[in-house]
């Protein structure tokens, strides 16, 4: 949501789009291109400042309410379209926790890919010691279900079947066909390349392998937004990994075909101050900011709601958390009116 005509906007001008009239910051000229399949909410208007508290509202919709967990949005996506059959699980979190998945059970847990010290994507879940094989591997694992389950049988009132649930999955997992899913090794260089050879680029080229398999949610996510100090060069190095690794992303889903039935959307927690501080940084603002959607269930082309000359405050269309999520479910053909009882 430039502002080149305000002192807020500070140093970045503006450019245009493949959609004309729709202009976004200059040091995201592959999205720029993409727009045509985008489009911008410029007026998402929230309350929460704190990290935590507005990522599980952003994540769930909810606001932390006591004793009841509710699931993030991953989970409930996994929850209204598992694949009981499928060797790969229903939500993949790349780069996160991915949060949890609430009073829906563990069954509805992210897989977490995360980076090893060489910096190389990592499933956690499938990480075992390389002299033992994927046969040794899942007969350890069986093992240790059946552990579980003598343990959990032997204590009345304890739930078994989300533990048994995740065993298996495990187990599912350990199977070469569905490893194969995490190996970027089959992609051609030049594609890498393309993607950039940060974790967030490669994150975005396993999520187009998961999403080829029919994995039903994949979150990758890239940190490093929390600009209170030096925000410009930062912002600026941090748009060059995400216009990379999201535009080829558009890219390569259109290509092949995946596009017009995978939604993206982009998004943070809140956004930023439009007022510069003393450390030229930004502070924490949730009262005006921008999400992006695209893809699949999505009118692109457009920018929805607008922010006063300054970017303070949305004049507008405003947007609340639970309004966007709801969008988000429609777009992915779930109910958002469906309720799902707790366990509380």
């Amino acid at each position: 949501d430039p502002k080149p005509e305000h002192a807020n906007g500070g140093s970045f001008k503006s450019i245009e789009t493949a959609v004309p009239g729709i202009r976004i910051g200059e040091h995201l000229p592959g999205v720029a291109q993409q727009m045509k399949h985008l489009s911008i909410v410029r007026s998402m208007a929230t309350k929460e400042g704190d990290h935590g508290r507005a990522t599980t509202h952003l994540r769930t919709g909810y606001l932390p309410q006591g004793s009841i967990q509710f699931p993030t949005l991953g989970a409930l996506i996994a929850h209204e379209h598992d694949r009981k059959d499928s060797d790969l699980p229903s939500f993949v979190s790349i780069g996160s926790s991915g949060g949890s998945p609430g009073f829906l059970g563990p069954r509805y847990a992210p897989l977490v890919v995360s980076a090893g010290s060489d910096g190389e994507l990592k499933v956690e879940d499938l990480d075992r010691p390389s002299k033992i094989s994927l046969g040794r591997a899942e007969e350890r694992l069986s093992l240790l279900r059946e552990t579980e389950a003598e343990f959990l049988n032997s204590r009345p009132g304890v739930g078994t079947d989300s533990h048994r649930n995740a065993y298996d999955q495990a187990v599912r997992l350990m199977r070469e066909s569905a490893a194969r899913a995490f190996d970027l090794s089959a992609e051609p260089d030049a594609l890498k390349a393309k993607y950039g050879r940060s974790r967030f680029g490669q994150g975005c080229l396993l999520a187009r392998r998961l999403v080829e398999r029919g994995v039903p949610f994949i979150d990758v996510t890239l940190g490093g937004w929390d600009t209170h100090d030096n925000n410009f060069e930062q912002v600026k190095n941090l748009c060059g990994t995400l216009d990379a690794g999201w535009s080829t992303l558009m890219t390569d889903l259109k290509e092949r075909g995946l596009l017009k039935r995978t939604t993206v959307v982009w998004m943070g927690e809140f956004g930023r101050t439009p007022v510069i501080n003393p450390r030229q940084g930004r502070d924490h603002y949730p009262n005006a900011w921008s999400v992006v959607l695209g893809g699949a269930g999505v009118k692109g082309g457009l920018v929805h709601g607008r922010t006063s000359s300054d970017g303070m405050t949305v004049e507008e269309n405003p947007i609340a958390v639970p309004d966007l999520i709801a969008t988000i479910c429609l777009a992915l053909g779930v109910d958002p009116a469906k309720q799902n009882p707790s366990n509380v």
